[in-house]
């Protein structure tokens, strides 16, 4: 009788019992929780989200994560007619860029462009046959491959892409040599953007130091100072690619020493740093030659064309560093120039880009406007 009640009640007993801890532990996490609440730091929260709303910040939602600034209406004609399989747009505008001789504007185009013939090509197909020697034409194919080819491996490391992935990866890669060389035949003569493309090619297939410097040499003697070829080459050379942290910032030094004001040259070293920062504190980012390097990348920015492709780029890793120096005030003017967009470093390497974006730029608009008012 008594093995019978042990057996019937045991199960009871612990059912009980689990519920009293469960109902334990409920109270002490309120407790808890209510012991960890801080009002002085709730209302300082509160009012630091009534400053960034009367700034008339977004929140992360409205962030666009894909681009860095607005997109000029003729390109985001040409890509949504694309899409629809209609490629005069596309050619209309590659040729106004090639007539004007805007190489940056060209290439900016061309990668957006590119991208769209990665997902579906249907559209560069016809191109291509309505034009067989179209210089835009051929421009658009060969970056498309490319993108292709870094679709086709994934994002995922090494160790965790397939040996299909691979091999579908330096195939498409190996295809886009002839390719590029097409596309700078057909290109004017003073042309850079076939060369550019390439400097992708040859990070994904490990090619050598000495084929790089040819490829440089072929860019710089058409345009010495293009913003996406030194960003494309500086990723060439960083430690994760084909270099090291001492060849990277070497190259962007030189190429922010040789460059004339407005470039935007000025941020490579900057971005040099960034690619190989380790460190878990800011104080690598405050010595008296990184705060010498965001002043001249600023300097820079003022410089150059409003206009300028690749300045809201500039603009973007300004306000982070500024934000790093704690220069509350000039960092918030950099993110105000920006706000809506985080498709650019350094926002494009985190999980969140929006959210992180905007903790940033919360922070240094919070601080600029409390500095104001001690003022």
């Amino acid at each position: 009788m008594k093995i019978v009640l042990w057996v019937v009640l045991t199960p009871i007993a612990l059912l009980v019992l689990a519920f009293v801890v469960m109902f334990l532990k409920a109270i002490v996490q309120g407790w808890m929780a209510g012991w960890r609440s801080d009002p002085d730091a709730e209302e300082a929260e509160r009012k630091a989200a009534e400053r960034v709303a009367a700034l008339g910040l977004l929140p992360p939602e409205r962030q666009h994560t894909e681009l860095a600034a607005p997109q000029p209406k003729a390109l985001t004609v040409a890509i949504a007619a694309a899409r629809a399989g209609d490629w005069e747009p596309a050619a209309k505008l590659l040729d106004e860029t090639a007539t004007a001789r805007d190489w940056e504007r060209r290439t900016a185009y061309c990668e957006k462009l590119a991208e769209v013939g990665a997902e579906d090509d249907a559209w560069l197909l016809a191109w291509e046959a309505a034009h067989p020697d179209s210089a835009g034409a051929a421009l658009v194919r060969a970056r498309s491959s490319v993108f292709l080819a870094w679709k086709i491996r994934g994002a995922k490391r090494a160790q965790h892409t397939t040996g299909e992935q691979f091999e579908g990866f330096h195939r498409t890669l190996t295809r886009t040599r002839g390719e590029h060389a097409r596309a700078a035949e057909l290109a004017p003569a003073d042309d850079p953007s076939p060369y550019v493309g390439e400097i992708w090619t040859a990070i994904g297939l490990g090619c050598p130091h000495e084929e790089m410097h040819r490829i440089w040499k072929d860019i710089t003697s058409r345009a010495p100072h293009h913003y996406e070829a030194h960003f494309s080459a500086l990723q060439y050379w960083c430690g994760k690619w084909r270099g090291s942290e001492e060849l990277a910032t070497a190259f962007a030094v030189k190429a922010a020493a040789e460059a004339p004001p407005g470039t935007l040259m000025k941020i490579f070293p900057l971005i040099a740093h960034f690619e190989h920062d380790e460190s878990d504190t800011t104080d690598v980012d405050r010595t008296p030659e990184m705060y010498a390097a965001v002043d001249a990348a600023l300097a820079d920015a003022a410089a150059a064309d409003p206009d300028h492709p690749r300045l809201p780029e500039v603009r973007h890793l300004l306000g982070y560093f500024l934000n790093l120096q704690g220069r509350w005030e000039a960092s918030a003017e950099q993110f105000r120039l920006v706000d809506g967009y985080v498709g650019a470093l350094p926002w494009r390497y985190r999980g969140d880009p929006a959210g992180e974006f905007c903790r940033v730029r919360d922070e240094s608009a919070v601080n600029a406007a409390a500095e104001q008012e001690g003022s």
